[in-house]
């Protein structure tokens, strides 16, 4: 278990953090939820790490972890080995068909490629050779960066054969062997059947076993063959302090250069997220950086309203939530095992839950 130093050391306020601490055990005590997880850090320190309920040492992170596998293309950009106007049909041949030669490397990353919902699912995605069959078989919505709009499974799946094509190994592999284990994190993509089992708390739906669920939603990756098959959008393991201690090592340089991780945070794209609100879409703008969200000056519920214009992150299908405010210092993630049958939770009690507990997270120092 990673070391938690008194949070006053850290600055955070520890009654401000025993109201959020109280806040989440009220989700699992007496609420709906079967177990979370939460990790509040700063000045690269963990400030707290807490579990309630049948908890796991790790949880299938679903979008909270688009960040860390983004992260090994922010390396490779980093060294120079790659940048944002490159035309992924350069790196990867079988891509660039159907109109899609003209994709970049910054529309991938700020989901503006126009493939939002180009299909890729178990057990072709098992198989290399058949990943490359279907993305040259896909098609284009609108013209890249007409519009944005959310890309499912599409966009980080690019990611996952670029960073193949440009380090010669998987992506499994990169994000353990030159992100994970330098930083000495315990994030996962690819754990196998025996190691989910044994480390990773089981989604729950919060509606029964047998209620009827979207076939796009998180419950596909209570499937644990799929998560072992390390779809790169939704299956990274992790513990919440992984999390919040990848962002601190971000604000830190730790593995990518300062200019680069200005790049990474600040806004590419600002406008109203096309698609279904279930699927991302919006009638707000929102802001995306290179495969992070962006809070701006008016952020929805999934990013702090108190925190700075900057802050940055990613939340995940139903509840979890993870950001970094730059300017304050302070890195959150909060993880569970539970979802509704209709996927996200939209309903007033639900915006209310991730609005107070992100504001409490953002307002600790």
């Amino acid at each position: 278990m990673p070391d938690v130093v008194d949070p006053a050391e850290l600055g955070v306020d520890p009654r401000r953090l025993a109201v959020l601490l109280e806040r989440v055990a009220l989700q699992v005590e007496d609420g709906p939820w079967p177990s979370a997880q939460l990790a509040v850090a700063r000045h690269g320190r963990l400030a707290a790490f807490r579990s309630w309920g049948e908890a796991a040492p790790r949880y299938l992170l679903q979008s909270v972890g688009r960040p860390l596998v983004a992260s090994a293309l922010w390396k490779l950009i980093g060294e120079g080995r790659i940048d944002l106007a490159t035309r992924v049909g350069d790196v990867i041949s079988d891509f660039a068909t159907n109109g899609k030669e003209v994709v970049t490397v910054e529309h991938v990353l700020t989901h503006t490629a126009g493939f939002p919902f180009a299909p890729l699912g178990y057990p072709k995605m098992t198989d290399r050779d058949a990943r490359l069959a279907a993305m040259g078989k896909w098609r284009l919505d609108y013209e890249p960066g007409a519009q944005l709009q959310f890309h499912l499974t599409s966009a980080a799946w690019i990611i996952a054969e670029l960073v193949e094509r440009l380090a010669g190994v998987p992506l499994t592999t990169y994000l353990r062997t030159e992100i994970a284990d330098p930083l000495g994190l315990g994030f996962e993509l690819g754990a196998s059947v025996e190691r989910q089992a044994e480390t990773m708390a089981p989604m729950v739906c919060t509606d029964g076993d047998a209620a009827e669920v979207d076939p796009w939603g998180p419950w596909f990756f209570q499937r644990p063959e799929v998560v072992a098959a390390g779809e790169p959008a939704h299956a990274v393991i992790a513990s919440a302090a992984d999390v919040a201690l990848f962002y601190q090592a971000l604000l830190e340089h730790r593995l990518w250069p300062a200019e680069l991780v200005a790049d990474v945070i600040r806004p590419h794209v600002t406008a109203i997220p096309a698609g279904d609100q279930l699927y991302g879409g919006g009638t707000k703008p929102a802001s995306v950086g290179l495969f992070v969200m962006v809070a701006g000056e008016s952020p929805d519920m999934w990013l702090p309203s108190v925190g700075s214009p900057r802050t940055f992150g990613h939340s995940g299908a139903a509840y979890q939530m993870a950001w970094c405010d730059p300017d304050s210092g302070v890195s959150f993630c909060l993880l569970t095992n539970a979802y509704p049958a209709s996927g996200y939770d939209y309903s007033p009690r639900a915006r209310a839950l991730i609005t107070n507990v992100n504001n409490l997270a953002a307002d600790l120092v």
